[in-house]
């Protein structure tokens, strides 16, 4: 007998996914829970086993290859030398969404009498600017022109009929002509594109934050902090051989803080429209990866030490990385972090990751001037902004909770107790 394998959903947002890796070849038999295939997801690259023994016949998807949920990938049967009839390949249909106001005005457009679409692009002809002709001058303008090297086509003449005089080059601009023919030109048409197709994981973030930047009233609430003990503190652990980072002192801080300031570690349900009231303290940490981005989760963070936090954000974010994060590791989170200080930028504000009520966006530490005891000394500062759902929190409870956060990270012995 035959039957079909189709493409599993593997995550409650998954809709396609592309098949990383077959297990088994042509021919070969497969037991009932026995690794089939991976499948990269719109989370990660997940191990997918088989729920029935069979012989694998024929793999419709190769290595490589993309199939949305439910389309069949492989042909089975029960018995290796059954005959394998291929089945027409049926089309799985997905939802479709209604064309865009602005869409639909355009076409309309196109239809109105006297519309005249532009050209193809490849119609254009694209060329350089050339430095043809002269502008009239007297022969001693030009004398001093060539000395000084100035070029008597930037400066208006005032002698008889627009000719250039030597008066006039007090107001000419050095000679700055371009020899175009010793350059090498470029082959390709102005406005020539690419289009590069989403990937599951990018499809499913431009989805989410749309409807996150959309639907969500955020609020934001800036502090720059005092980086100078937070600078001083990881030096000295690290000259004791203590590895953390910047990112474990705030992570530690905000679970800290997220404990004083229970209404941040809440969330919003928009079907219901109610507050969620987290019970746990569970920081997600954004961590970037191939084709995208994803937030492994340190579970009850404020019960964690500094060194317990480092050795499982840095084991999570390997595993981010490799793919190969379980779904209970990455699903949930009551407060998220986004860090790019390491990229060197000033600050940023970040998109609330539904249905999570904030999100701490962290800046690069940066040298500044700071005045102590009445003097201008140099100092460190770093900017963090908070992004909240003002369904959920007021300015009050923001500006509480981001100072609270402040003082930790400018008195970081308080998170080494």
């Amino acid at each position: 007998m035959q039957f079909t394998v189709t493409m599993p959903k593997l995550s409650p947002t998954m809709e396609e996914g592309t098949i990383a890796k077959w297990h088994k070849k042509e021919g070969d038999k497969v037991n009932a829970g026995e690794l089939l295939l991976e499948v990269a997801t719109d989370k990660a690259t997940v191990e997918y086993n088989a729920l029935d023994e069979g012989f694998l016949r024929k793999i419709l998807v190769p290595d490589g290859g993309h199939a949305v949920v439910n389309q069949p990938i492989a042909l089975f049967t029960e018995k290796a030398d059954e005959k394998v009839v291929e089945e027409k390949p049926s089309e799985v249909k997905k939802e479709t969404a209604a064309p865009a106001p602005a869409k639909v005005a355009v076409a309309a457009a196109m239809k109105q009498p006297g519309f005249a679409p532009e050209p193809p692009l490849e119609k254009y002809a694209f060329k350089f600017p050339t430095t043809s002709g002269k502008a009239p001058a007297s022969p001693l303008a030009k004398k001093i022109a060539k000395e000084k090297g100035l070029d008597l086509t930037t400066v208006k003449g005032t002698g008889p009929g627009g000719r250039v005089t030597s008066r006039d080059l007090d107001l000419a601009q050095p000679d700055q002509v371009v020899n175009f023919s010793k350059r090498e030109m470029p082959t390709v048409a102005p406005g020539t594109y690419e289009e590069l197709a989403l990937t599951p994981m990018r499809k499913v973030i431009a989805e989410r934050l749309q409807q996150a930047k959309s639907s969500i009233p955020h609020i934001y609430v800036r502090q720059e902090i005092d980086a100078g003990p937070l600078v001083e503190a990881y030096a000295q652990l690290k000259n004791g051989q203590v590895k953390v980072t910047f990112n474990d002192f705030i992570i530690r801080a905000c679970a800290l803080a997220l404990r004083e300031h229970p209404a941040a570690n809440s969330g919003f349900d928009s079907t219901n429209q109610s507050i969620i009231l987290f019970k746990t303290i569970d920081i997600s940490v954004a961590v970037t990866v191939e084709g995208g981005l994803i937030t492994p989760i340190i579970r009850h963070a404020d019960y964690k030490n500094l060194g317990e936090i480092s050795l499982e954000i840095k084991e999570l974010a390997a595993r981010a990385r490799a793919g190969k994060l379980k779904p209970e590791e990455y699903k949930g989170g009551s407060f998220t972090i986004s860090n790019m200080g390491m990229l060197g930028v000033s600050d940023f504000a970040a998109i609330i990751n539904p249905p999570q009520a904030a999100i701490l966006a962290i800046g690069g530490i940066e040298d500044c001037a700071r005045v102590k005891n009445g003097a201008v000394a140099p100092g460190k500062r770093m900017n963090i902004i908070l992004s909240a759902d003002h369904r959920v929190l007021d300015g009050v409870d923001a500006a509480k909770f981001i100072k609270t956060i402040q003082k930790y990270l400018e008195n970081p012995v308080l998170l080494l107790v």
